[in-house]
């Protein structure tokens, strides 16, 4: 049914918000802290579930369909959320979500540099990847490499550790071709989407000319000097998108 379900969350149940944040290829739950303690501050308890293939969940079924199915207890008893956000892979897999979201609740949906495209692109992408969860490197190295926080590094070290190849090759090869972009040309009138994509000088995922043009509910913005990690970049960027009042704590 669903496989050892996991997930992280902050804050209190009871809190005037809900957000729920799905993290990216080799990443996992815990990747989100940062954020997640803004968005508290803010007001919103959050939770963030672990993918299948990530944080030691198995899985022989890495379709997007899947991914999305799987999430589907998140949505038992019209449960809603305020804000939905996805990183990367957790962008077409939100994007596979909406769906489930009660047509009674108004939801931002944030999506950071999601893969939308990748023809021609995709063994390259792969090979980089695997590289990187095949060849774990020291927490200093991270830090040096990316100029992030420790605690991030941290995170992120942890997440490629509980992550194997074989789910890497899964997700590509049960994605192909790796096609996503139609899902944002029909968004329903309950959702507003934004999209932060990277700097593409410094390793963006997203291609902006891949996003639909003309279409209700969905903004696009590049973040210059930013890269794939945007919430580890500049999760100030992510809070602002949500444009929700302050809540009355």
């Amino acid at each position: 049914m669903h496989p050892s379900i996991s997930a992280s969350q902050w804050g209190s149940p009871i809190a005037p918000r809900k957000a729920l944040l799905i993290h990216g290829l080799t990443a996992w739950s815990g990747s989100w802290e940062g954020l997640a303690q803004l968005l508290v501050a803010e007001g919103f308890f959050v939770v963030a579930p672990n993918l299948l293939g990530h944080a030691w969940r198995r899985s022989t079924d890495y379709r997007m369909s899947t991914l999305a199915e799987d999430l589907r207890p998140y949505f038992i008893q019209d449960t809603s959320y305020d804000v939905i956000v996805g990183h990367s892979l957790g962008g077409p897999v939100t994007l596979s979500l909406l769906q489930f979201l009660p047509k009674t609740k108004e939801t931002a949906v944030i999506l950071l540099d999601p893969p939308l495209e990748l023809e021609g692109t995709t063994e390259m992408i792969k090979s980089w990847i695997l590289n990187e969860a095949m060849n774990i490197k020291y927490i200093e190295e991270v830090a040096d490499d990316r100029g992030w926080s420790r605690r991030d590094c941290v995170l992120r070290v942890l997440s490629v550790l509980m992550c194997d190849r074989t789910t890497v090759e899964g997700i590509f090869s049960h994605n192909e071709p790796w096609s996503f972009s139609g899902l944002l040309r029909n968004i329903p009138p309950h959702v507003k989407i934004t999209v932060l994509a990277s700097d593409p000088k410094v390793g963006a995922f997203c291609d902006p000319e891949h996003i639909p043009c003309d279409v209700e509910r969905l903004n696009v913005r590049v973040l210059p000097g930013i890269g794939h990690c945007i919430h580890y970049e500049n999760p100030d960027a992510i809070v602002d998108s949500i444009q929700l009042p302050k809540a009355k704590l």
